[in-house]
């Protein structure tokens, strides 16, 4: 059987839901396709759903600053009934630990004031009265915990840290995508589940649909892969792969669910924290427990996987960070029974998402974006529409930049950071802060 759209979108996580929106907001009969049974049922449903708006890079600030309006607003944004049940985003703030890996935060002290970004400056008697629970000695670099010097001090305690406080964190990640993906139901899209793709039509040099596992046929003149960690196989079967300079890859993730200390409410009292010095970042979750990820130092593994064959289960990693983090936190009760997600990452080679075109015409790319776009979906569904719109009207956007202005903070930012074709960004931290 064969059907029609003016585009087809693969993917209806955060970001495939927010490209199949704004498409759909354009005039555009968009189809948007995913193998899951639900929106926001693959690697978003794993993500600790953090929004920030502190990055490596002044684009990538731009972008979280930008996007941290769109969650602010965020039934605004979809224009959604007032009875309809929506994910919901609390304003805890970000606290950022100064180290000597990054620099003591001096470049995005920087970048936030180039955007008018708020922020302040914590002591270590801040960081203290505000986690009481903190111990602030320092233990960098990050080890396992099969290292004979695990858990022992390297001298000296952490300075103070850097606190946005427009950060926070949204309770339902997988809600928030179907709350998207009713957003661009009402703006006309449609979204078929358990669809995955077999195969990229081509036809005169152009891209031309796709073939379902099922046999189906669906054309399309624009087809955009929001895949996640499957991009790379689209990629592959699009054939566009050795046009790209920076790649994509699924990486197997862990991430641990503990209870806060007794005496100290995390979930109301609590913060996002990244901290260089141990590798972790932190966020509060229900029931007054604490979420736990790695920021990947290189003492951990990195798991490369394939996206249809992997591991599901905990780890020793888990136990790792667990106890990094008690490091912080001496008080910490570590279970026995492992509790958290594991999930996979769609991680390019810099970290830096890919947003752009590809080689051969109509089909587009937003990938590697696991990790650290999540909050950006609402913005990088409104830049990849103005991309495909570029494009679509003969614009040649490898030769000449599309200029994407960020409305809501008064930003310009030449999209050709994001380029398929781009060096590998020295300034990324390579690693899921982007």
């Amino acid at each position: 059987m064969a059907g029609t759209a003016d585009a087809i979108v693969i993917g209806a996580g955060v970001i495939g839901a927010a490209v199949a929106h704004e498409l759909a907001r354009d005039g555009r009969d968009v189809l948007c396709l995913d193998a899951k049974g639900a929106a926001g049922h693959g690697s978003t449903a794993g993500s600790c759903a953090i929004v920030r708006v502190h990055y490596s890079t002044l684009e990538g600030c731009a972008m979280a600053w930008e996007g941290f309006h769109d969650w602010a607003a965020w039934r605004d944004y979809l224009g959604a009934p007032q009875d309809e049940v929506l994910a919901e985003f609390r304003q805890t703030g970000c606290l950022v630990m100064k180290t000597e890996a990054n620099g003591r935060l001096a470049r995005h002290i920087e970048m936030s004031e180039t955007l008018g970004c708020p922020y302040e400056e914590w002591t270590a008697a801040r960081i203290t009265e505000r986690l009481p629970i903190y111990s602030l000695e320092r233990f960098a670099p990050a080890k396992r915990m099969d290292d004979p010097a695990f858990g022992e001090p390297t001298g000296g305690t952490l300075s103070g840290g850097v606190f946005w406080p427009t950060a926070g964190y949204v309770t339902d990640p997988a809600l928030s995508a179907q709350n998207i993906a009713a957003a661009a139901r009402r703006a006309g899209a449609r979204l078929r589940f358990n669809a995955e793709v077999a195969e990229i039509l081509t036809q005169g040099g152009r891209v031309a649909g796709v073939r379902l596992a099922d046999g189906d046929e669906i054309h399309a003149p624009v087809v955009v892969n929001v895949a996640g960690p499957a991009s790379r196989r689209i990629n592959e079967m699009a054939g566009v792969t050795g046009d790209m300079t920076i790649g994509t890859r699924p990486l197997r993730q862990e991430v641990v669910h503990v209870p806060a200390p007794e005496g100290f409410d995390f979930e109301t009292d609590g913060i996002i924290v990244s901290d260089s010095d141990i590798a972790c970042y932190c966020r509060p979750a229900r029931g007054n427990n604490i979420l736990i990820g790695s920021e990947d130092p290189a003492c951990d593994p990195h798991d490369w996987v394939d996206d249809r064959d992997w591991n599901a289960d905990f780890t020793d990693q888990w136990t790792t960070q667990a106890l990094r983090y008690a490091q912080r936190v001496p008080t910490l009760g570590i279970p026995s029974r492992m509790r958290g997600v594991v999930e996979l990452y769609d991680a390019s080679s810099d970290w830096i998402p890919i947003y752009d075109r590809s080689c051969l015409p109509g089909f587009y790319m937003a990938c590697g974006t696991s990790g650290n776009q999540y909050k950006n979906a609402p913005v990088a569904g409104r830049l990849m529409a103005a991309l495909i719109s570029y494009c679509e009207a003969g614009h040649d956007h490898d030769a000449q930049p599309l200029r994407f202005r960020l409305d809501r903070i008064g930003h310009e930012i030449d999209a050709g950071f994001f380029s398929r074709r781009r060096e590998i960004n020295a300034q990324s931290s390579f690693s899921v802060l982007g």
